[in-house]
């Protein structure tokens, strides 16, 4: 079934821009980044956007439909009334660069600040070993795609440009508890997620892991108990006072 829809997409770039009315044909089966490629085909030819795999895995095609940060070539057009007008804008939290493509650079300068994986010393990588139960407990977090939209809609940066620079973000605090999780990685995450990265700014809202499209637990499987290690580790009375007390000599 073929009907026409009423589209309204940003266009501009870094200086300005506004929202501009299309109608165009949808077919059935299609989904936002197919309307897009339409009108790229056929009333815009210099609309820039971003794309790649169109199956969901690239993470490339991120923006804003209605107003929910969604990956386009996931977001099928049954899912809106025919009538319905299907606003497009480019992701809200980064600085746009033309139409739908935004400059996403902030996390990749946050993601090479945040230490690779430490081996421990005198382990060559052939005889690295871990349990299967180990190596389960972080898949999860090896399944991001990148799409940033965890990053786009914490509004803990979407709202405040100025806790940009102390604050990692979601996709972050993924990496870092995966690292955490790993038996073999020889640093202390945890309080290097709290003073370096911004942990404690999280206040778990959960709203990244509603938007991620791979349905990590972002928030459950990996915020909070980070954030709980890092009470044991800085916060714990316990041991608080079992590090000022010390070892008595001779023992």
């Amino acid at each position: 079934m073929t009907y026409t829809a009423k589209f309204r997409v940003w266009r501009g770039d870094d200086t300005g821009g506004g929202l501009v009315d299309f109608a165009v044909e949808v077919n059935e089966g299609e989904v936002v980044l197919d309307i897009i490629h339409r009108l790229q085909a056929t009333q815009a030819p210099d609309l820039a956007v971003r794309w790649n795999c169109k199956a969901g895995k690239c993470g490339s095609c991120s923006a804003e439909v209605n107003g929910l940060p969604r990956l386009m070539c996931m977001t099928r057009m049954n899912t809106f009334a025919e009538d319905e007008v299907v606003t497009v804008t480019p992701l809200r939290t980064f600085p746009v660069i033309r139409d739908l493509v935004t400059n996403v650079s902030f996390n990749y300068i946050k993601a090479r600040q945040i230490p690779a994986f430490a081996p421990p010393a005198g382990v060559a990588p052939g005889d690295y070993r871990m349990q299967q139960v180990d190596v389960q407990r972080s898949q999860e977090f090896r399944k991001c795609i990148e799409c940033f939209l965890c990053q786009n809609t914490c509004h803990v940066i979407r709202d405040h440009e100025e806790n940009k620079e102390a604050f990692a973000g979601p996709r972050m605090f993924i990496r870092l508890a995966e690292l955490d999780m790993h038996p073999l990685d020889s640093k202390d995450r945890k309080v290097e997620a709290q003073e370096d990265h911004g942990l404690g700014m999280c206040n778990i809202t959960k709203c990244c892991t509603e938007v991620c499209p791979e349905h990590i637990k972002i928030t459950d499987n990996a915020i909070i108990p980070m954030k709980e290690r890092v009470v044991d580790v800085k916060y714990d009375p316990l041991r608080w006072l079992g590090s000022k007390i010390g070892k008595r000599p001779g023992l």
